[in-house]
């Protein structure tokens, strides 16, 4: 059985604390603006806990993996946000694979809040299968030079610098041709179009026009971000994908239910309860992955897969007994179902997962 420690237990009584003035700030599943979001993201980075895991050498606190999860477990329960992505994908991949300098330049304003990053990924041919990412990025003497289109990139109408995927290999070379860069948003030949859901979320599309990138920008060797990206992405889906979002959902709705008398029959009572043990194996998934040494793809996968199911079957659930007020358009099971379908995507598509969880399981190669 799962226990915290008395330390960890202590802190967790702290995050509760820190994160009480924040409720309401419904930051987890919407995109509630860099306006309202960035006093939170401060007063975590006033006590350092952007940088809860991170080498005390990188300017860390150096603590274990379930401080992060606690503390970011306990914003998804209470609807505040995620993870900024500066803090939960970049500076790791940073500090495994950056040079002196981009260390020098960027961990300490991550982690201060000083510097924001959207994940500039997925193209309109290329969501998931980021192996087909035809981006472009050529090099001509001390810069590359970058054209071409990404599409549903979250926050990067609202961030600072975008952490962008581009191909420097030729059309053919695959998951081996790609490159990642530092892209500051107000780089000449830099546009950001926003893009609205139908949940309320606000995506983004980028297009690049000649924009000119330094080399000193380039994280990683050229042609060599496949595995770079395997491991953000590993990340991404471990502090991004809670189970606290999934506790959240399924208490929601059954309040929802409760005030309007759908669950006042045994049977639909019985039958919503059942959906706690997939809540509760959810939070077992993700617990599982909490460990100092790195979990594999397809463990990592596994947790998002769970993640996804879970509350798309409370959503669905919640409009299949919830009468005709559930499917309007601003009901709280509309509203969550909607949020789902934008949740199946974000960080791979439920099928992408899937496949890599069984290549893991076959030990067949991951990527082209």
């Amino acid at each position: 059985m799962f226990e915290l420690t008395a330390d960890e237990r202590a802190f967790h009584a702290e995050v509760a604390e820190t994160l009480a003035p924040y409720v309401g700030l419904q930051g987890f599943v919407l995109s509630s603006g860099r306006e309202r979001l960035d006093p939170f993201y401060r007063r975590l980075a006033a006590k350092n806990w952007l940088a809860l895991s991170w080498p005390e050498a990188e300017g860390g606190l150096g603590r274990p993996p379930i401080y992060e999860f606690l503390l970011w477990n306990e914003a998804a329960f209470l609807d505040i946000a995620r993870p900024p992505q500066g803090a939960g994908v970049v500076a790791k991949t940073l500090m495994r694979h950056g040079t002196l300098g981009q260390k020098s330049v960027w961990l300490n304003r991550i982690r201060n809040h000083e510097a924001t990053f959207a994940l500039a990924y997925s193209e309109p041919e290329a969501g998931s299968d980021l192996g087909s990412a035809r981006c472009a990025a050529r090099l001509d003497g001390d810069a590359y030079v970058i054209n071409g289109n990404k599409c549903w990139n979250s926050k990067a109408a609202e961030v600072d610098v975008l952490w962008l995927l581009c191909r420097t290999g030729s059309a053919e070379s695959g998951s081996r041709g790609l490159s990642l860069f530092i892209v500051d948003v107000n780089t000449p030949g830099v546009t950001i179009r926003p893009l609205r859901l139908m949940d309320g979320n606000h995506l983004s599309e980028i297009f690049f026009d000649d924009a000119r990138v330094p080399v000193s920008c380039r994280v990683g060797p050229e042609n060599a971000a496949w595995k770079l990206i395997g491991e953000a992405l590993a990340d991404e889906r471990h502090v991004h994908f809670s189970p606290g979002r999934v506790r959240h959902d399924y208490f929601r709705l059954r309040r929802w239910l409760e005030d309007r008398g759908r669950l006042d029959d045994p049977g639909a009572r019985h039958a919503f309860d059942l959906l706690a043990i997939d809540v509760a194996e959810a939070e077992a998934l993700a617990l599982m992955i909490i460990s100092p040494t790195p979990k594999c793809g397809g463990e990592i996968a596994a947790n998002k897969i769970a993640h996804v199911q879970t509350i798309q079957g409370i959503a669905r659930f919640a409009m299949e007994i919830g009468g005709p007020e559930a499917f309007l358009a601003d009901s709280a099971p509309s509203l969550h179902w909607a949020q789902t379908i934008t949740e199946a995507v974000g960080g791979g598509t439920t099928e992408i997962m899937e496949s890599l969880v069984s290549r893991r399981r076959l030990g067949l190669p991951v990527g082209r």
